[in-house]
């Protein structure tokens, strides 16, 4: 479903350039939960940016479902990939003056009419159908994390990514999401890319893709 063809990401620092990326070549199945692993500085969450569509590379392309993504006008790539993906941030990134359940309509409102039966749905699926009126504010971390996984399923998208889904949790709600999101994904057949440092929780998918220094170890 997702393929990396000799991917390069390169970066600026004043007058120097410093490569990310060093010609990565990798292979994500359609329904596989794959984690991206490595140190930190090793790569991993430009490689995830870069496979979502988010971060242009200098060399090498992307194809998801046969489509070179980069080959797309950025108007184009916008619209497949609110299509074809959905994301969950370590921050959450919710809008602090929007209610739990307009968060979670947020990117399936985007170019469309929200299916508002799909998200209240996903609100219970989450177990937060008793704080669709919270503000993020007054919601703990895993309920906020809780509603960053309905936002990202609302639109139905085939593939999830996940940038350290459970960096900000203790090791308890951390377990919880995880449990969360993967009975969510494959009740709904989807691919999950997630990006973590912590190995003990990387076993729990069906491969890990460790990245070392830009590259594929």
């Amino acid at each position: 479903m997702i393929k990396a063809i000799d991917l390069h990401r390169s970066y600026s620092i004043g007058k120097k350039s410093v490569e990310v990326l060093h010609g990565v070549d990798l292979q994500i199945m359609r329904g596989e939960k794959t984690f991206l692993c490595g140190p930190s500085g090793a790569g991993k969450t430009t490689l995830m940016y870069t496979l979502a569509g988010l971060e242009t590379p200098q060399g090498g392309c992307v194809e998801i479902d046969g489509v070179d993504i980069y080959s797309l006008s950025a108007t184009k790539r916008s619209l497949f990939r609110n299509k074809m993906m959905g994301f969950i941030f370590q921050n959450y990134l919710l809008m602090p003056e929007l209610t739990a359940l307009e968060n979670a309509c947020l990117a399936a409102s985007i170019g469309k009419k929200v299916d508002r039966k799909r998200v209240l749905e996903l609100m219970d699926r989450v177990g937060l159908n008793h704080r669709l009126n919270h503000l993020p504010g007054e919601l703990s971390g895993g309920e906020q994390q809780r509603v960053a996984i309905a936002r990202a399923l609302a639109n139905d998208a085939p593939i999830i990514f996940a940038d350290e889904p459970t960096g900000n949790l203790d090791r308890k709600n951390g377990m919880e999401v995880l449990d969360l999101l993967f009975g969510l994904a494959d009740e709904d057949r989807k691919t999950l890319v997630i990006v973590t440092h912590d190995e003990h929780i990387a076993q729990r998918g069906d491969r890990i893709i460790t990245i070392s220094d830009g590259s594929v170890a």
